[in-house]
């Protein structure tokens, strides 16, 4: 009941996790009226405005509902608290640069590959049990790529996608209640899944060379016993590890060597920018690169590596769920890779002339942006809600910056994967014109 639990918090955010966790651990059940709002932003001395915005935050993300007179009451059935309920929808003849999916014009073909899949199984016949869960040369080319690019020495995994990889990594080392360091603002999928596995995410700010190395210090000093960086095309504000940084972040990492690295290289070859692994230096790491960027999210695949102990004890948990990663997908990417279906330079290109036309023009009106990888904009914003608002009016659907961010200022992403050159100038002066009066805004 309401009065066995006390919100808590300063800010709105902390706020609406304070409700959320109290629906989720049963104490705040469904029904239960939440305190007026002035009440509560005089019981945890903040402004009303704040309470407002918290409980607004939790009506958008379904877990309460609000009744007029009757006030603020957790939904008789609290929908999921994830950032995907965030989302804005397009509706018709409104462009949708909120999704954040890869151009589809960039993705090669798949017929063939499968076609060659197929007949590299063996005439045609059904995968059966028993047999290797990776394919040998698939491993061997994901290898030697990872070798290319100076990532350290591990055994190959297949995983379904990054985030399948990120969680089955988190759970073979960490138990509830461990601290992760994640980026903030970061991909909002991780920044659901750790307290989705009851961890606790610690936000570190980045900048475009990545996660900001004094942060990280004070993350794992502080108790973090895992750090989650993304190498390249950061999502959403495109930051890419620099080799600076890079070394900065092993030296921290070093006087941590049981903190658990986890590092995403979703954007490899989309991105023209060389991978700087911080990797090395601690007792555990895994290194994660999907295909869904550059070959097509519906593959369902990535690759898998780091420390003997990590990729087996996620090898192991996996025989005893889905199993393994169809290999016939694993022919299908193999083929894609050795055929050149994509030209990741050409790809890199065609994102980076419509991602930096975009900045330059937002730039020349005033208002900061940043990208400098991959297929996303983050513009930083007064006013989050009224810029998605005011943008949807003008015919783009943003995706709101709540969706990627624990404590980092608001803003918003745009992925220009659906844009052609000429639609830069037309977005360039909707932006400024829903960005609000303050346009130079840090994000990190």
């Amino acid at each position: 009941m309401l009065e066995e639990y006390r919100i808590s918090g300063r800010r709105a955010s902390e706020i609406a996790a304070s409700v959320e966790r109290g629906v989720g651990s049963g104490h705040l059940p469904p029904g239960q009226v939440l305190p007026p709002m002035r009440e509560l932003a005089a019981r945890l001395e903040v402004n009303p405005n704040t309470v407002a915005a918290a409980y607004r935050t939790l009506r958008e993300r379904g877990v309460i509902e609000t009744a007029g007179r009757r006030g603020s009451r957790v939904r008789p059935r609290p929908a999921s608290t994830s950032r995907g309920s965030l989302r804005v929808e397009a509706p018709p003849g409104v462009r949708d640069l909120g999704s954040g999916n890869p151009d589809p014009a960039l993705l090669p073909p798949l017929g063939p590959a499968l076609a060659a899949a197929a007949a590299a199984s063996g005439a045609l016949r059904p995968g059966l049990y028993g047999e290797p869960p990776v394919v040998a040369e698939f491993a061997a080319h994901a290898r030697a790529a990872l070798d290319a690019d100076g990532v350290p020495a591990g055994p190959i995994g297949v995983t379904s996608g990054a985030l399948d990889a990120i969680e089955r990594v988190l759970a073979a080392h960490l138990k509830p209640g461990d601290a992760v360091a994640v980026e903030d603002p970061g991909w909002g999928s991780v920044l659901d899944l750790v307290p989705a596995l009851g961890l606790r995410a610690v936000p570190v700010g980045v900048d475009d060379e990545g996660p900001r190395a004094a942060e990280v210090e004070q993350a794992l000093a502080a108790g973090a016993r895992a750090l989650v960086v993304t190498d390249r095309a950061q999502n959403p504000t495109g930051a890419s590890v620099s080799e600076r940084r890079a070394g900065e972040l092993r030296v921290v990492l070093a006087r941590h060597p049981g903190v658990l690295l986890i590092e995403d290289d979703h954007g490899h070859a989309i991105v023209d920018q060389p991978l700087h692994s911080p990797a090395g230096v601690t007792d555990h790491w895994a290194f994660v690169r999907s295909v869904a960027k550059a070959y097509g999210p519906d593959l369902r695949l990535a690759v898998l590596t780091g420390d003997d102990v990590t990729v087996d004890r996620v090898t192991g948990r996996q025989l005893l769920g889905p199993g393994w990663v169809s290999r016939l997908l694993q022919r299908a990417v193999l083929h894609l890779w050795t055929s050149n279906a994509v030209d990741p330079a050409a790809v890199a290109r065609s994102y980076g002339e419509r991602r930096q036309a975009l900045v330059r023009a937002l730039a020349e009106r005033g208002v900061a942006a940043y990208g400098c990888s991959g297929m996303n904009v983050w513009v930083p914003v007064s006013d989050e809600t009224g810029a998605v608002a005011r943008l949807l009016h003008a015919g783009w659907a943003a995706a709101p910056g709540a969706r990627f961010r624990l404590a980092a200022p608001q803003a918003v992403r745009l992925t220009v994967s659906p844009l052609a050159l000429a639609d830069i100038e037309p977005l360039a002066d909707a932006v400024v014109a829903a960005a609000g009066p303050v346009r130079a805004i840090s994000y990190g």
